[in-house]
């Protein structure tokens, strides 16, 4: 559909942080801080991770926990280095069908919500299965970059 895609996401490992009580807006601060002092050698082995994309936030409707993740990259998806901030976990996210609905420009916790509604929306009316209770942002691009940005919204298939 050119409105949203259907991808198929094999079992990967993400590092991962949750930021309680706090604004979509400031959690995501505070999430990418925590996870990038995790890259930058804040692990057990004091090692320094590439930076990966997309950085995702996990959402659930009514709540103000934010799930905050960076892809661990494939070289080091076997045994990624353990955290030291008791914040921050490695999490194994299982395989999974998900729908995604693409969108550039600066994403706000505004602009994202709008998305996800939209695409659910056009899966209910496709009558498409979805977990309806809770959807990842994915953000691609530096604050620094300033054209051809690239969002994501997703929404795990039932």
């Amino acid at each position: 559909a050119k409105d949203y895609e259907l991808r198929q996401y094999e079992p990967a490992k993400w590092v991962s942080t949750v930021i309680r009580g706090e604004t979509q807006k400031e959690a995501m601060r505070q999430g990418f801080w925590k996870l990038f002092h995790y890259i930058q050698g804040k692990n057990e082995k004091e090692m320094k991770i590439d930076m990966t994309v997309p950085v995702t936030c996990l959402t659930k409707s009514g709540c103000t926990d934010f799930k905050i993740s960076f892809f661990v990259p494939f070289e080091h998806q076997d045994s990624p280095p353990q955290p030291t901030d008791s914040d921050v976990f490695i999490e194994e996210r299982k395989a999974a069908a998900i729908f995604v609905r693409s969108f550039g420009g600066f994403a706000s916790p505004e602009k994202y919500a709008e998305e996800a509604e939209v695409l659910a929306r056009i899966l209910r009316n496709r009558g498409q299965p979805f977990h309806e209770d809770f959807f990842y942002t994915a953000g691609y691009d530096s604050p620094f970059k300033l054209f051809n940005r690239h969002n994501e919204v997703w929404y795990f298939k039932k």
